[in-house]
């Protein structure tokens, strides 16, 4: 075996961390805290100290094919968008298939994690746990950071005058698991993400009253997308991409909000956004306009202030009699093991190279993997960062100068600005960070020559999904597997509802849509170059 590894987290990013680096011939050692690995998405019915938690109800917002291990496919018969029990089911099947139990130290605390004194020269880290009250040290040649980003939860108490005097229950999103509690209660749900519209919706249906506040609005998606199809499958393509990324950027936001309102007018359900035009992830859910078109949830503005029992909101109107407010206002990114300058190097923001890299270390032996968001699925992003960051450790593949790491990330700052509204988020462009983390390891596909030598593949990958197979194609780690599961992998996503059969399965037509996208993008152009 080659260099030691520390990985901290054993769920998705800390197994790809692991799986990695056996491909690379490091030695890995992964520090669980809990008794399993699955991180996220392994249930519990109560919130446990330093690790990320879910509610019962909890569905996938990627589908299966977009969200697999890129050689380790969903059987046929799992639904498209899973209830967590499912993909914890998966998450321990490719562990064992892959062999990756073994690497992993369950009920251990990552307590510290410091650089060697002479780190400057062997970038070495020293790793300091606790199991069972006893302490141990260790010295390893690199550290794989893969606790995730939902365990330290946002309160912004600060932000919301008269909380402190508010007589009725305050929790976060993370502390709620099943709305058997709230029966028959007044509920005010802070915040329009994912957390606090599941909640809102779940609540429903069992409580007397549910009120979201909203600071900014958001744009709600559907799971089904046109015709039927699972979202992500029709939406996160490498043709609509391009389309996105070179049109003019007021065709290409145009586009983007009729596309968003394509299910229902956000306006007249309260939910717009304060600027539609920005790529912020929208919240997946079927059932919150089907909700506030029965009337048993409601949209408000922010709070301005709590009282007693009652929220005033920013528009005037008062919420009155609450018996409990949740917060699902989000997580902070911390790393309490580790001197935080070290992730947050200027201006208290996360400075990480391709979300990745601290890039003001005198030696690249730490990885940050699975912190970057985008509208593709975690896994696979998870899978191509470790895959790179295991060979930067390796020495196979080296890292840019400081200067020229600090010039990126000041440049993918000004894009997220422009797309995202704010610097500092971890959202990226999934299709295009993808391609750049593959062509860092020789993985990224060339989709010319591709139409040249196997045009049948090359219409599936550029203008269908573009699902995870597709990033160990070609390259380091390629997987034999990975053309056939790309020409098969609508077959695979319409199985699971084939349990009436009324007829053969209907795929959707690839050019379709995209001479549609094209037709109205070409019209546009034209209206664009006439006006000026």
């Amino acid at each position: 075996m080659g260099k030691r590894v520390a990985i901290i987290g054993a769920g998705v990013s800390g197994l790809a961390s692991i799986r990695s680096c056996l491909e690379e011939g490091l030695e890995p050692t992964c520090f669980e805290r809990s008794d399993d690995i699955g991180g996220l998405w392994k249930f519990s019915d109560h919130a446990e100290e330093g690790r990320a938690s879910i509610y019962q109800s909890v569905f996938t917002n990627s589908s299966k094919e977009m969200m697999c291990f890129p050689d380790f496919p969903y059987p046929d018969d799992f639904p498209n968008f899973m209830h967590n029990s499912k993909i914890q089911e998966y998450i321990i099947a490719f562990a064992k298939e892959k062999n990756l139990l073994k690497y992993i130290q369950f009920k251990t605390l990552v307590s510290r994690v410091n650089k060697c004194p002479n780190f400057s020269i062997t970038g070495q880290w020293e790793v300091i746990t606790e199991k069972d009250g006893k302490k141990e040290s260790a010295i390893f040649d690199a550290v794989m950071i893969c606790s995730g980003h939902h365990v330290y939860p946002n309160i912004p108490k600060e932000s919301f005058p008269g909380l402190k005097r508010f007589k009725g229950k305050c929790l976060h999103s993370r502390d709620y698991k099943e709305p058997g509690a709230f029966k028959g209660k007044r509920v005010l749900v802070v915040g329009l993400g994912n957390s606090g519209c599941d909640i809102a919706t779940e609540l429903s249906h069992t409580a007397r009253q549910v009120i979201i506040s909203s600071r900014s609005g958001s744009w709600v998606m559907s799971r089904v997308w046109d015709d039927g199809y699972p979202w992500d499958m029709m939406i996160v393509t490498r043709f609509k991409t391009l389309l996105k990324n070179n049109l003019p950027t007021a065709i290409s936001n145009w586009l983007y909000v009729k596309q968003m309102n394509a299910r229902f007018k956000h306006e007249n359900y309260g939910l717009m956004p304060l600027n539609g035009v920005l790529r912020k992830e929208p919240v997946f859910n079927d059932d919150l306009p089907a909700r506030i078109l029965c009337g048993t949830v409601s949209i408000k503005p922010n709070v301005k202030e709590f009282t007693e029992t009652s929220a005033i909101f920013e528009d005037g109107t008062m919420f009155e009699a609450i018996d409990c407010v949740i917060f699902a206002t989000g997580y902070e990114s911390a790393y309490p093991f580790l001197d935080e300058s070290i992730i947050k190097s200027r201006s208290n923001e996360v400075t990480l190279f391709k979300g990745i890299f601290p890039p003001l270390l005198e030696k690249s032996t730490m990885a940050i993997i699975g912190l970057v968001q985008s509208l593709g699925a975690a896994i696979p992003t998870a899978d191509l960062q470790a895959r790179w960051a295991a060979q930067v450790i390796k020495g196979t593949c080296t890292l840019p100068s400081e200067k020229d790491m600090m010039n990126d990330i000041d440049e993918k700052m000004g894009r997220k600005l422009k797309w995202f509204g704010t610097s500092e988020t971890i959202q990226t462009d999934y299709v295009a960070y993808m391609d750049e983390l593959a062509s860092f390891i020789g993985a990224k596909l060339n989709i010319p020559w591709l139409f040249l030598t196997d045009p049948k593949l090359a219409v599936e990958v550029f203008f269908g999904p573009c699902s995870p197979y597709q990033f160990r194609l070609v390259g380091p780690g390629k997987w034999p597997g990975a053309r056939n599961a790309i020409l098969t992998q609508w077959d695979r996503a319409l199985k699971p509802m084939k349990t009436r059969v009324v007829g053969s399965l209907q795929k959707p037509c690839l050019f379709c849509s995209w001479f549609k996208l094209l037709a109205i993008a070409i019209l546009l152009i034209a209206i664009f170059l006439v006006l000026l």
